[in-house]
């Protein structure tokens, strides 16, 4: 079964959809990049182009395989006209069930019937998502780790009904790619959300509750625990919106206390500080500088 994915398509160029799309168009995969807004395509392609750039000026790769790589990238606004040739779809939109069941029904309903259908979910039930098609046996998660292209980390999770074919056609695809893939169970968080999000949370209480500042914590953890980045520093990278969706969902799929949003984390989300995306969470990310400078709410 691998032998016959060729066609990829992704639906949403933010982040992490960019950079799924760009391994995989690195890799010799023809590529239809998804979204409803042309803009974003836009910026999605030229953020592809700007990491090439990167990868170039490391030595990783020339500017052949640059140019390969954009060249095997094409960008669609529309669902139906970008998957009606593929063999694997991965859904990277944001991380809301309501949006993700929505596009699992268009990506169901104009797929070949032999396409499989992937959703990048960090937290999501596979399960849910596989029983709004016609098709769970083809439903499998595949969760990359953000920076897609440096990462090399898969997360792959069946959902109840995932065949073995399609599992296994998965696994060897994310070794084509040069992943490693790490297979999951189908509950809230998987693995990796279920023991990294209550952690960040658990820092954000530290911050709350006064225990520590900004700096203190992340430095605890660097220093401390040989984190490469501290728990407030990846909240930010990672986006405080989505850690609050992850860890709504490990509250809502488990009822256990213990995953209860902290309440400055969701204050700040309904304020918009959003992290490095927003410019503004626990660090300023406007000042055009790698150094790290925290908000002013915090310093």
């Amino acid at each position: 079964m691998i032998e016959s994915i060729r066609n990829i398509a992704v639906i949403g160029s933010g982040t992490m959809g960019n950079g799924i799309a760009h391994v995989f168009a690195q890799n010799g995969y023809s590529v239809n990049l998804i979204d409803i807004k042309p803009e974003a395509l836009e910026k999605a392609v030229a953020t592809i182009a700007k990491n090439l750039d990167r990868q170039v000026s490391k030595g990783l790769i020339d500017e052949a395989g640059k140019n390969a790589t954009l060249a095997n990238i094409k960008t669609h606004t529309n669902i139906p006209e970008g998957i009606s040739e593929s063999h694997l779809v991965v859904e990277a939109a944001t991380e809301r069930l309501d949006l993700k069941l929505k596009i699992f029904d268009e990506m169901d309903a104009h797929a070949p019937s032999n396409c499989i259908l992937a959703t990048n979910t960090s937290s999501i039930s596979i399960t849910e998502l596989a029983a709004a098609t016609g098709r769970p046996d083809k439903v499998i998660g595949m969760h990359f780790m953000n920076p897609v292209p440096v990462m090399k980390l898969v997360e792959i999770i069946n959902g109840y009904s995932t065949s073995t074919e399609v599992t296994d056609a998965i696994i060897a695809l994310s070794k084509n790619i040069g992943k490693v893939p790490a297979m999951a169970n189908d509950y809230p968080g998987f693995i990796a959300n279920r023991i990294l999000m209550p952690m960040i949370n658990e820092a954000i209480y530290t911050l709350f509750e006064g225990v520590g500042k900004v700096e203190e914590i992340d430095t605890v953890m660097k220093l401390g625990m040989a984190h490469p980045m501290g728990p407030l520093q990846l909240a930010d990278f990672i986006g405080l919106d989505v850690c609050l969706a992850i860890l709504n969902v490990l509250h809502d799929g488990f009822g256990n206390p213990k995953y209860a949003p902290c309440p400055l984390l969701v204050n700040m989300v309904m304020a918009g500080k959003l992290g490095v995306k927003t410019g503004e969470g626990f660090y300023s990310w406007t000042h055009g500088t790698k150094d790290l400078v925290v908000a002013q709410r915090f310093a």
